[in-house]
Parts: C-alpha cells; structure tokens; sequence
C-alpha cells in the first residue's frame, strides 16, 4: 500500500459537480469535512432543497496518492441568499473519510492589511494556479466582503474557479494561516479584484466549524455580541461623539484619541459599542445592508476598518496584554515588550479598548502598556482610541479629546451658532494643513515642535450640542477655545518654518563653501573632504540633529576659511 504523502498546505481541494467538471475549490478541514462556498454547490447542481440535487465530488491536489471523495452539504450548513450575496459559505460532508490525517485551522486575524494567497481552479487549469493579492480592507460590496486587491499586472489572478479557496496569509505574524475564503471576482479589461469573506464572517453563519477556528475575536467590547445597539443616535452628543470618530478612523489620520463615556453627561459608551460593530466581520453578518446605508451620515466604519476592541473594565494588565498577543498572533511577552511589538507591527494597528480607568490596575495599564502606544501612536501610523469613564489622567499623550463634558470659561461674547460654525471650520481646516505639514517635513527632525492636539472634534461635538439650545453661552466658550487653537497652531507653524528655514541655509551654507573649497582645491582635497562628509551626512539622515549639524557645518567652515587664509598668506 503506498503511503500517504503530503505536500504544502494539504487543506487545498477541488470541488467538481458529479460528471467531473471544475466549479471552484474548497478547504479541508479534517477528514471527514470541506468549507466551500454555498454558489460553488450551486454550480455543482448540489444545492439543498434542488429537484434534482445530487452529490459533489472533492479532489485533492496537495496529496500523493491523489484521491477523490463525493460529499453532501451537510444539515444547516448551505447559507446564501442569492439576491444579496449574503452568506454563500456551505459545509460538505464527505461520503467517505479522506484518509489525510489532517486538520486545518481557520484563523480570525485583521484583514485590514497584508498580502494573502489563494489557490484555485480556472478553466482549463484542473490541477489548479495559485494567485497573489493584498488585503484591502472593506469591499464596499455586500456589508461583510472584505476586499482582495491584485500585487502585479500581469500575474495570474482570481477569476471563476476560486470561489471557495482559502486566503492564507503571506508574511507577517499569520503567515501559512488561513484567514478566510474567496467568494466573489471580478474582472473588466485591466480592473481586476475580488473579495474574500474573514473567518468570523464564517463563523458566524456556520457555527458548527469553531472547533476549526483559531485566535481571538475582533470585538471584545461591550456585553451583548453582535447586534449594534439600537436607539443611540437619536442623541445629539452620542450622534456627534459616533461622527467625530467615524472621520478620524475612516482616513488617513493616526493617533491616540482619548474618549469620555461618563461623567456628568453620562453619554456611557453604547454609541463606541455600536461604531465598532460596524467594523466588526462578525456583526456584519448580522446587520442587513439597509440598515448599514440607511445610518447617518459618518457613522458606519468599512468592514475590517477597527483591527481589535477589548472591554478593560475588571481586567488586569495581563488580561489586556495577552488579548493583543493572541488577536496579532504577536510573540507575547510583558506589556512592555507587547507595546514594542505593536509599535513596529506593519501594517499599523487600529485599537479600541474602552473602560480604561475601571481596569484592575489603570496606572499600571497605562503605564506599562496602553500609555506607551498613545505617546508613539501617531509617529508610528497607529490608530488608538481610549475611552474613560471618569476622567482622562492629565498626563495621558493624545492626539485627539473627545470628552463629550461641558466646555466651562468666562467668555462673554455675544456669538452665534453660524459665526462658530465658521471659526471651527477654519481651525479643523488649519489643523489639517498642520498635520500635513508636520508629516512632510516636520518628521524629519529631532526635537522638532510638537504638533499641537486636534481641538476641532470635541469643539464640534459640543457646538452639535449648544446649537440645538441657541442662544447657548457654550457657544461663546467654543468659540474662544477655537481662537485659542488656531493661535497654538500658528505658534506651531512658525516654530516649524524656522527650523525649516535653519536647515535650508545651512545646507546652502555647506553648498557654498563646498564650491569655495573646490575652486581653490579641487573636489579631491582629503583633510576637506573629511570635514564635509560628516557635516553633510548630518543635514540628510534623518532625524535631523540641527544644533549638532550646525556644529559640523561651522567646523568645516571654518576650516575652509583658515585653509583660504593660509593660501592668501602664501600668495603674497
């Protein structure tokens, strides 16, 4: 009897209709069990209920001897409503065991970036073709679908065939893993992409495969699972704390933002429950597309859009700590050592843990953990929200405050709610401007200015508030703590631009007196040569030390002014 050898990735199988004829592929779990999807069943004339419904038939491609099975859909497991595209995953049960002796995990992993494989049968290719692809984040089609984007043109990509193969991903901390399945293609001309359904998706409308599932879930927030909580944007601070948020973590922004869900207002945080669900892979295969499309404006989030959420609240620092490990599939380690890791993970982390201060611990989770991804999130790329709450530690870095509390001040000033509207417009508008040019140009130094927190967000969730009650002496306050920003950030942008400027002249300090030296001894001058480099060296890597480049461009100066006095000397 011949033995059973595998080859890579063992869980690759073709599922044929009952003559033989390729309809898309499948992932085997174990012996007796294959995740497909539910059109590729369809395709294959196997689909429950159908009159004349037979049976499928798997092959492997990644086992010698090859063998081949016929399977059934097996009770409760055929989910798809052909109208929407909803679902489309189906369990098949194979009529006899496979005889592989292997067992395949399906890993609940971000899916907000990365590279995935997959492997499938087009036409004329029965022993199938494997095809390369960057996770993209939300599909924009069907609320569930996460987007696959192609890496090359010109290199083979997904098309009819592949529906039902398992997207492993390539590199980072889930490499070999399988995070999902392909359901859907599409292809017009050089536009090509598809989309992929993440394991909690799965999980979600096939319950019965968790003992094949591995890894921590993306939401970890709140007490209820799944549904988005209803009747929260009714209220005007929750809708505009919901929209605030929804911008920041729906662009290009990153940071750390902190959040006020208590005090005296008492907003709690059902409305960050909600927002988070609507990235959540598992509740989107519970909210129907109508009630996604039909929410207010800016405030759902694209599919994947939040990577982890976790409820901190009677958790201790470990707690947090081993929920980040097992969600990033990261090596572990103290909280430290955990933050480090996350601070250098690629892509970027989108986080979310609410209940900060009614942990076990706070000082120690912030200390240790949280504290020292906030002071680092924005050079990092990362997205970080904090929710508090009582009251937000005053010693906390952060990018954002959206503390939904009453602004208090002494302002006098008769405004209108129109004439704040416009100074909150200009201030958000100059912070953008700000944030852009600190990332272009800013980022390159050491010890540059630091760029002041956006004030713009907590300003318009409390004029969404105080407009609804004009005349409101909230209004008033607003607009002077607007005044009060644009003047921070005009302190910000002069201290940025004289830097800016120092760098610039002393580089074409250093470039003058280069040509000085060369006219009078040539580019090839050794004891030069070896005053420059340094000096130049310094104005190009980055961070930028101004005051230490400075030093070395004023040695070689100088040794260029004592080397031309030397020659004037001779001369005479």
């Amino acid at each position: 009897m011949a033995l059973h050898h595998h080859s890579d990735r063992p869980w690759r199988v073709r599922v044929d209709d009952a003559e033989g004829a390729p309809c898309g592929a499948g992932v085997l779990l174990d012996d007796r069990h294959v995740l497909t999807c539910a059109h590729v069943v369809r395709y294959a004339g196997a689909a429950p209920g159908s009159a004349a419904a037979s049976a499928v038939r798997v092959s492997s491609v990644a086992c010698r001897p090859e063998w081949t099975r016929t399977a059934h859909v097996a009770p409760g497991t055929w989910v798809h409503d052909h109208d929407t595209q909803r679902g489309d995953v189906a369990l098949l049960e194979l009529d006899e065991p496979a005889g592989c002796d292997t067992r395949t995990t399906l890993w609940k992993a971000p899916i907000s970036g990365g590279m995935v494989q997959v492997y499938g049968f087009p036409q004329d290719e029965p022993f199938g073709m494997g095809a390369d692809a960057r996770l993209a984040g939300s599909g924009h089609r069907q609320g569930e679908w996460g987007l696959l984007k192609r890496m090359r043109e010109g290199d083979p990509w997904i098309e009819r065939g592949y529906s039902g193969a398992g997207a492993m991903a390539v590199g980072g901390e889930f490499d070999g893993r399988v995070i999902g399945i392909v359901v859907a293609d599409y292809v017009n001309g050089d536009a090509k992409a598809a989309w992929m359904l993440p394991t909690e998706t799965i999980l979600t409308y096939l319950p019965q495969i968790e003992e094949f599932t591995g890894g921590d879930r993306n939401d970890e927030l709140g007490p209820s699972r799944g549904e988005l909580p209803a009747d929260v944007l009714g209220d005007p601070l929750r809708l505009a704390l919901t929209q605030e948020l929804t911008r920041l973590l729906d662009s290009d922004w990153c940071g750390a933002v902190v959040v006020g869900t208590g005090g005296t207002t008492a907003v709690g945080d059902s409305w960050l429950v909600r927002l988070v669900r609507t990235a959540d892979p598992a509740a989107r295969a519970t909210v129907s597309d109508a009630e996604l499309t039909g929410a207010p404006g800016d405030t759902v989030l694209g599919l994947g859009a939040i990577d982890a959420a976790y409820d901190a609240r009677g958790r201790s620092v470990a707690d947090v700590g081993g929920y980040l490990t097992r969600r990033f599939g990261l090596p572990g380690g103290d909280p430290r050592e955990v933050a480090r890791q996350l601070l250098r993970r690629r892509p970027p982390a989108c986080l979310v843990v609410g209940g900060v201060d009614r942990a076990q611990d706070p000082r120690a989770l912030l200390g240790e953990l949280l504290g020292q991804l906030a002071a680092r999130a924005r050079s990092r790329g990362i997205r970080l929200v904090l929710g508090f709450e009582g009251v937000t530690p005053a010693d906390l870095a952060h990018d954002v405050c959206l503390d939904p509390e009453p602004l208090r001040g002494d302002a006098t000033r008769n405004v209108t709610a129109a004439a704040v509207h416009t100074v909150v417009g200009q201030l958000a508008a100059e912070e953008d401007a700000a944030a852009a040019l600190h990332q272009e140009r800013g980022v390159r130094f050491f010890a540059a200015p630091r760029l002041p927190p956006r004030a713009a967000p907590r300003l318009r969730v409390r004029l969404a508030v105080a407009r609804a009650t004009e005349p409101n002496p909230e209004l008033a306050v607003i607009h002077e703590r607007a005044d009060d920003a644009r003047a921070a950030l005009a302190r910000f942008d002069h201290d940025l631009r004289r830097l800016l400027t120092a760098h610039e002249d002393l580089t074409a300090r250093l470039e003058l007196h280069r040509v000085r030296a060369a006219r009078y001894f040539g580019d090839e001058d050794r004891p030069l040569a070896d005053r420059h480099a340094p000096a130049f060296r310094a104005l190009k890597t980055e961070p930028i030390d101004l005051g230490a480049a400075r030093t070395l461009v004023g040695r070689y100066i100088d040794e260029v002014d004592r080397r031309l006095e030397e020659r004037r000397l001779e001369e005479r």
